[in-house]
């Protein structure tokens, strides 16, 4: 169910070796958290069991984790025929760990007294059989995310102790974030029944209308139940610059291809596999341009030579052929899906319309419609592998340039705990790359730390003089009203470049505001 040895093959072990931009020690770790024990006994909030391992994963995996989801878990438990809300002892942990292959495992509790709740959570390494010492932290119940994200930053910094990103990006994530809608989310994914979770998911999305994650999950469940044109109106609301925007956009293809969009889903699935070309993905594509009369013959050449074990693949390419009339390339093709699947019930009958053509079957290629939430994080987990071994191959200057890169390409999609790991990574390599200090400080900024963005930036400025950092002190100098100094950093901005929309926008503001003052 979860390969675990797909993914930490040689070449991940090259670049666990290699890999500059990520901590050595999270590199290769895959992470099962399970839901936190609830000793508060208060039955109401189990939810808040149920939440931890939803924020976990989000946070290793934006730390270069490989964490497990909520649906292999249920998948695991219902393998080894434990009920689904089993709470597992230290026993069962390791053997749903095994499992499911997992390197480590995160279990915990947590407690609510009063207007306080606390939480704590231990690392257990499947290998070693070893346990860490409690991680606990407390805060009053109206700060629940910085709770979830202060844990998730103990446990990060358990396994590596060397891990750069500050906990205060790890709280900052969840900044602007509503309690309500989180609430209604977990309770959403967590549900037994269909209807509650459309009901739960609706209200976390109409509390949050741009709750990512939220409308990911509503659109799958719409999609689940056939309500086709409602899950593609939901999933079209992800921006495409979302991280999650790649599984969103191979759900609105299939949303799209089932209410006869084709166009639309041809779309959707091109974006995917421009970034993700699996081989669903690709064949997917395929299918849905040559339901518009296209001749999509290449892709579906390129989704079987991806996996050539699969005979629906080869069963498509020879409808290509046919529609070519190339007769004998569809025949070996579909020689090779009956080799595949002996009892494939569609091939003869494609065979016996080559040598009949007034034989009463129109072949249609076949869409993928299953979709591995499992398979597609790690195709996308060993391609960031793959830019990591190749950015270790260049002169550490280019390193460090190409780590700034993704971090400000990270920056510009809301990712800021990625983007301070790759600006720390550029960092250690290059101390004097003013671009790598520059990207800090706009980190801390968006972070909420203005004494160290403060810092970031002057050492950017020493090293050599950018319009990026003049203008995060000028926009901390604005937020202080200090707007003589504000307007003075923004004419260094723009003395460096002079077309830069950012600092005439800020330019603009200091004068609209200093003659109000007036």
């Amino acid at each position: 169910m979860f390969s675990k040895r797909r993914i930490l093959s040689g070449l991940l072990s090259f670049a666990a070796a290699t890999a500059v931009h990520a901590a050595p020690a999270a590199r290769g770790h895959v992470v099962l958290v399970l839901p936190f024990d609830n000793r508060s006994g208060q039955t109401g909030l189990n939810w808040i069991g149920d939440s931890f391992p939803e924020m976990l994963n989000q946070r290793l995996s934006s730390s270069g984790f490989l964490t497990i989801s909520r649906d292999d878990r249920m998948y695991a438990l219902d393998h080894l025929g434990y009920p689904l809300d089993l709470k597992p002892t230290r026993a069962t942990a390791l053997r749903i760990a095994q499992t499911l292959d997992a390197d480590l495992i995160v279990i915990g509790s947590f407690t609510m007294q009063d207007d306080r709740i606390a939480a704590q959570a231990q690392v257990l390494d499947v290998s070693k059989l070893s346990m860490s010492r409690p991680l606990e932290d407390s805060v009053d119940k109206t700060r629940f995310f910085d709770l979830e994200n202060a844990i998730a930053w103990k446990v990060v910094r358990q396994v590596d102790p060397s891990f750069p990103v500050a906990e205060q990006t790890f709280l900052a994530q969840s900044a602007g974030d509503k309690l309500e809608a989180f609430e209604s989310y977990v309770r959403g994914v967590s549900a037994q029944t269909p209807s509650e979770r459309l009901k739960r998911l609706k209200t976390a999305v109409s509390i949050a209308p741009d709750y990512a994650a939220a409308i990911l999950a509503l659109g799958k469940a719409q999609y689940a139940q056939g309500q086709f044109e409602d899950a593609a109106a939901t999933l079209g609301k992800l921006p495409q610059n979302n991280r999650l925007a790649l599984e969103a956009n191979f759900y609105l293809g299939l949303a799209s291809f089932n209410s006869g969009q084709y166009p639309a889903a041809e779309k959707a699935f091109e974006f995917v596999a421009s970034r993700l070309p699996l081989p669903e993905v690709v064949n997917n594509q395929a299918v849905s341009a040559s339901r518009q009369g296209k001749d999509a013959g290449a892709l579906f050449q390129r989704a079987s030579a991806a996996d050539p074990k699969d005979a629906d693949y080869h069963y498509n390419v020879a409808t290509a052929l046919f529609q070519r009339r190339d007769l004998s390339g569809a025949r070996a093709e579909l020689q090779k899906t009956l080799s595949l699947r002996p009892n494939d019930a569609e091939a003869p009958l494609l065979l016996q319309k080559i040598d009949n053509p007034s034989a009463d079957f129109e072949p249609l290629p076949r869409i993928r419609r299953t979709y591995s939430e499992t398979g597609f994080r790690q195709a996308a987990y060993e391609l960031e592998e793959m830019r990591a071994m190749q950015a270790a191959t260049l002169p550490p200057a280019k390193q460090s340039e190409a780590l700034v890169q993704q971090g400000i390409d990270y920056l510009q999609q809301g990712l800021v705990l990625e983007a301070e790991r790759e600006f720390q990574a550029a960092v250690q390599i290059d101390p004097a790359s003013a671009a790598a200090h520059t990207g800090l400080a706009q980190v801390r900024e968006r972070s909420g730390n203005a004494a160290d963005a403060r810092t970031e930036a002057e050492a950017s400025l020493k090293l050599k003089p950018n319009a990026a950092a003049y203008l995060v002190l000028a926009r901390m100098e604005l937020a202080t009203n200090q707007l003589p100094q504000a307007a003075n950093d923004v004419s260094n901005a723009l003395r460096l470049e002079p077309a830069n929309a950012a600092a005439i926008a800020l330019k603009q503001t200091i004068a609209s505001r200093s003659q109000a003052a007036q």
